[in-house]
């Protein structure tokens, strides 16, 4: 281990955050060292773990059942809220130990300090995998929304040269992403950002009261649980939608009232965990046993239809190279000596297009990426480190809960892995 122990009087108290800077409020998207009050660090908080995940939460449903799927979602809000808190402890901890500011900005930080390079390098492998899983799904969800919204043909059926709609969407999409992900500073894109999180917001909102009308209209019959051989599904889905592990030491670290962070992250979970509730189980309402993989082909034809259509594709459009910058890092700092290389970024939105080429179904892949990459991610790592640290001085206070955790993570992401690419690969009606 890299750190040195010390011993503590206390076996969960958290030491003082060292003080830094004068309580200056900042944008919701930047990269100067200036703190963030309790709104804007919910703020980011929501705009670090809402993403694409909620828009297969009512497939998720219809599969699992509504009961069982809100149940799942919420187990799966408390564990990501405790394994995020646990980063936060240990890395409290490595920074009373060395007697002040140690430089552990980030997970991969925090890998390094806990267990060297072998540390790091799982990090940086696992958030390589999810973060390019987020932006596959991505440009699944912007191609195939696109080519529902243009076209009456299904959006495989060949259209042009041999091509599907689909298709012919992802790779029209291409030299755009090329462009902004050249972009080497996320600043010229924070008012692009911030725009898109607004409309995403907005498309949210629309489709939710559309669900109550639909549902009111329909009353389609519902299934409250869907039976033992989709549970791994489920949760794959439900780990999928909290996408923001990686991002938990960064915010705390631009939090100005530290020790408060805690409390601050569990109403931040709270909320998007009752938000995401809602939205999967009215999606799943309204439509039933037609509810579609991705939710908002589900909405019928119509100019705000349309719009609300239109806003999801920009947000996660604009999206993308934000959620592809760490895998930018990673691949940079191990390849380029940390300078930004324009060919290799170009090589990986392609090597991230052609994957989302071969992927037949949004849903089943959130899922696989939930149930391998995320779990390992959010849960695994997050309770090793922590028990690396803690052993000795907590004991079986730290084995016992950190080892459930694992256990169940590995659990989770061997047979959630299995399931989920069944479900790729299986036909569908």
């Amino acid at each position: 281990m890299v750190y040195e122990k010390q011993a503590s009087s206390s076996s969960y108290s958290l030491p003082p955050y060292p003080q830094e800077e004068e309580d200056v409020e900042t944008p919701l998207v930047t990269n100067s060292p200036h703190l963030s009050s309790k709104f804007k660090t919910i703020a980011n908080i929501f705009i670090s773990i809402v993403g694409a995940g909620v828009l297969g939460l009512p497939y998720s449903f219809k599969r699992t059942g509504w009961v069982m799927g809100l149940f799942m979602l919420f187990i799966v809000a408390f564990f990501t809220y405790y394994c995020m808190m646990l980063l936060v402890h240990t890395r409290r901890k490595l920074e009373s130990t060395f007697m002040g500011f140690s430089k552990i900005k980030s997970f991969g930080d925090l890998g390094f300090a806990v267990s060297g390079p072998i540390g790091r390098l799982a990090v940086d492998f696992m958030i390589v995998l999810s973060q390019a899983g987020f932006c596959v799904s991505y440009l699944i969800f912007i191609s195939t929304t696109l080519a529902f919204m243009t076209t009456n043909k299904n959006e495989d059926t060949p259209l042009f040269l041999g091509l599907s709609p689909k298709v012919l969407f992802l790779w029209g999409c291409f030299p755009f992403q090329l462009g902004l992900n050249a972009i080497p500073t996320l600043t010229h894109l924070a008012p692009l950002s911030i725009f898109a999180d607004g409309v995403d917001i907005a498309a949210k909102s629309v489709v939710m009261v559309e669900d109550v009308f639909v549902f009111l209209k329909n009353k389609p019959a519902l299934e409250a649980f869907g039976g033992f051989s989709v549970f791994f599904y489920g949760i794959g889905t439900a780990v999928y939608a909290f996408e923001g592990i990686g991002m938990v030491l960064p915010l705390e670290s631009e939090t100005r009232d530290k020790d408060k962070f805690g409390s601050i992250l569990g109403i931040g979970m709270a909320v998007i965990s009752v938000l995401f509730g809602a939205f999967g189980a009215l999606g799943y309402f309204a439509f039933g046993e037609e509810t579609k993989d991705i939710i908002t082909t589900n909405l019928g034809p119509g100019v705000i239809s349309a719009l609300v259509q239109l806003g999801l594709c920009i947000n996660l459009f604009f999206t993308f190279p934000l959620m592809m910058n760490p895998v930018y890092e990673v691949v940079e700092r191990r390849f380029y000596g940390s300078r930004h290389c324009l060919w290799l970024r170009w090589l990986v939105v392609l090597l991230v297009s052609l994957l989302a080429l071969l992927v037949p179904n949004f849903a089943d892949f959130l899922s696989l990426v939930g149930s391998s990459v995320c779990v390992v991610l959010g849960f695994v790592l997050p309770a090793v480190f922590h028990f690396m640290v803690f052993k000795e001085e907590l004991g079986w206070k730290c084995i016992v809960p950190d080892g459930i955790i694992v256990v169940f993570g590995i659990v989770i992401a061997v047979s959630g892995t299995w399931y989920s690419i069944i479900e790729i690969l299986s036909p569908k009606a």
